[in-house]
């Protein structure tokens, strides 16, 4: 059992018609407002309207067109301009993990007098932030619970995850319904991205047994509820349980105690999205089960099959390294069976870039640290990036 610090401040409001307790939450926090949103999903489902209508007491500023894989040089440098032109008081963000992700280095660089990206890549640490209020209307990243984001700047290829406890929301508002409209490509991605979550937490090198348990019936349930939800969008029960995993998947509680694994596959994705601005979900549906397959070895069989066993419900009396093979064949015909793109060549990525994005990979962060579950190479991360094409 690995010594741990854990605290989530945040304040969670979860479930139908939450967001009239909108004013009360906001005033304590100031008049002014920044609202960040993205596409436009937000005007389409009534929410738009609904929040200008519960906060008509406060001045609010708007920051829209957040792109998914939010970006540095647009989103995040016209958001600190904003705040610290109009003396913004808190930030509101309104719109799935993308846009709270921005907001977290909105609300940071609201803070900081030089430049932003000093702090998402941890050249400066975060000493304050302008307080954060989300309501979150997709189910996948869980930032909505952490206090950590991610940000890409195109001109570099870099994509970087950043995180600071300053940077945890105040309060997050969850109503479930607001995923009902949510195009299935994208609840698909989300779910495949919180189980990702999952996985990068539950390799590891020192497990224990509660932990175990509150991750594997995280993965069952998720798998259970994305068939209901892909089936029937508008069963609340389904989407309320998709969407209560994927707030708890990201913010460490369900790996107390157990070891840091270094979350290779979100290392390798982060390089796909950020050289190709693919769906981050998508990206890790497609690595995992090469990853999984490529580590497989004497020493990682046993974590594996026992894997294959409980969230799967393999026989577990069959041999150790048949459960293990049978857990990654089980794990890609999941993410196949549900519609999601298997190939990076389905989602526009060819052979041209690999090496160049495994090196970059390296570049980033190392995988070959001894904490790393199964360390990687350059090697090996163009080998897994090959056998995804």
């Amino acid at each position: 059992m690995q010594n741990f610090t854990y605290c989530t401040p945040t304040k969670l409001v979860f479930g139908k018609g939450v967001i009239s307790r909108l004013p009360e939450t906001m005033g304590l926090y100031g008049k002014k407002i920044l609202l960040t949103y993205g596409g436009g999903s937000i005007k389409r489902i009534g929410l738009y309207d609904k929040i200008r209508e519960l906060l008509k007491d406060f001045e609010i500023t708007e920051l829209g067109g957040i792109e998914p894989n939010p970006k540095y040089s647009t989103s995040v440098v016209e958001g600190v301009k904003l705040c610290k032109a109009k003396g913004i008081d808190v930030i509101l963000a309104a719109g799935g993990g993308s846009v709270l992700d921005c907001s977290k280095a909105i609300a940071a660089g609201a803070c900081y007098d030089g430049e932003t990206w000093d702090l998402i890549t941890n050249k400066v640490p975060v000493k304050a932030a302008l307080p954060i209020v989300d309501i979150i209307t997709m189910a996948a990243t869980g930032s909505e619970y952490d206090n950590g984001g991610v940000i890409s700047r195109t001109e570099t290829n870099d994509k970087i995850g950043f995180g600071s406890d300053f940077l945890f929301p105040k309060v997050s508002f969850i109503d479930p319904q607001y995923t009902y409209s949510v195009p299935e490509k994208q609840m698909l991605a989300g779910v495949a991205d919180a189980l990702n979550h999952v996985m990068e937490q539950y390799f590891n090198s020192d497990p224990n047994d509660f932990a175990d348990g509150m991750m594997e019936a995280s993965m069952r349930s998720l798998i259970k509820n994305v068939k209901i939800a892909k089936k029937n969008p508008t069963d609340y029960n389904a989407r309320a349980e998709i969407f209560l995993n994927c707030t708890l998947d990201c913010n460490g509680i369900l790996a107390l105690g157990e070891s840091y694994s270094g979350w290779p596959m979100h290392a390798m994705e982060h390089a796909l999205s950020a050289y190709y601005d693919i769906t981050h979900g998508i990206g890790l549906a497609i690595l995992t089960p090469r990853w999984m397959k490529h580590i497989l070895s004497n020493k990682t069989e046993g974590r594996i099959a026992n894997y294959g066993v409980k969230v799967f419900g393999i026989d577990p009396s069959l041999p150790e390294r048949y459960k293990a093979e049978k857990a990654i064949e089980e794990t890609y015909a999941l993410f196949d069976n549900l519609g999601i793109p298997m190939h990076l060549k389905e989602v526009g990525i060819d052979e041209s870039r690999l090496a160049e994005m495994a090196h970059h990979v390296t570049e980033d962060r190392s995988l070959e640290a001894d904490y790393v579950y199964a360390p990687l190479s350059e090697k090996d991360i163009l080998e897994i990036f090959q056998a995804s094409l």
